[in-house]
């Protein structure tokens, strides 16, 4: 089984530099979330919160500083270290889905299965699993153009999971979905965390996301400025 992960960044730097000019994303950032959190981050706009996401998740790599994700700094993975976490450790949930369009429902969720090397039967088998698990068995043969935000969104979740990452991120997750639908997305993050058991980790600016998370984290300018822990954390505390 998987072991859960423990994330701390320290003094983390991330410079973009287009030309002569460069653009600091993130200021030194300071982290730590602990295992099977969920965790939202919430900002303006430009403030680094999806620079964050992305440097966690190994789809970019810092400036300066250190990410330790369960005991290992990530940072000083080779390029292949890098793509096995990826595939092995992340699911990557996007607000714009990053579905293939040319192939259906089910083909983007037998993908990264493909791309570990598991057998057809193994596929098949999580592929049912998962299909289940975000009610798509029934929309499993449409092609995404063919699939509303909501469906499109469900099959996102379950492309993220099909290698059973301990480590979920989602970059806006609900900003594409309607109040109900983004409603019952939310309704399955909090299962990936309490049946599941995923560590979760939500940029977003929907304020219905603290419901399910144990803290909110708020950036600005490339750093922590604040926390604030929910009526869930504050359970979770309590239990602890």
């Amino acid at each position: 089984m998987v072991k859960i992960p423990k994330i701390v960044t320290q003094d983390l730097i991330r410079v973009y530099r287009t030309g002569k000019s460069e653009v600091i994303a993130l200021r030194g950032l300071d982290l730590e979330i602990q295992d099977k959190e969920v965790v939202a981050i919430q900002g303006p706009s430009g403030c680094g919160k999806t620079t964050l996401l992305n440097l966690i998740g190994g789809l970019d790599r810092p400036t300066a500083g250190s990410i330790v994700v369960d005991g290992a700094n990530i940072v000083h993975y080779s390029d292949p270290e890098m793509v096995k976490y990826r595939r092995e450790r992340v699911g990557f949930v996007f607000q714009f889905f990053n579905l293939v369009p040319t192939l259906t429902a089910k083909e983007n969720v037998q993908l990264p299965m493909r791309l570990a090397g598991k057998t057809s039967k193994e596929r098949k088998s999580r592929t049912n699993e998962l299909l289940d698990l975000v009610h798509m068995h029934d929309r499993a043969i449409h092609k995404p153009d063919e699939l509303s935000g909501g469906e499109q969104q469900r099959i996102a979740i379950a492309v993220a999971l099909a290698n059973d990452p301990p480590l979920v991120l989602a970059d806006e997750p609900t900003g594409e979905l309607d109040t109900d639908t983004g409603k019952q997305m939310l309704d399955l993050f909090h299962s990936l965390n309490t049946k599941y058991r995923k560590t979760v980790i939500i940029v977003t600016h929907d304020q219905r996301i603290s419901s399910i998370a144990h803290r909110t984290l708020k950036i600005e300018d490339g750093r922590i400025v604040g926390e604030v822990a929910t009526k869930r954390g504050a359970l979770k505390s309590t239990e602890s």
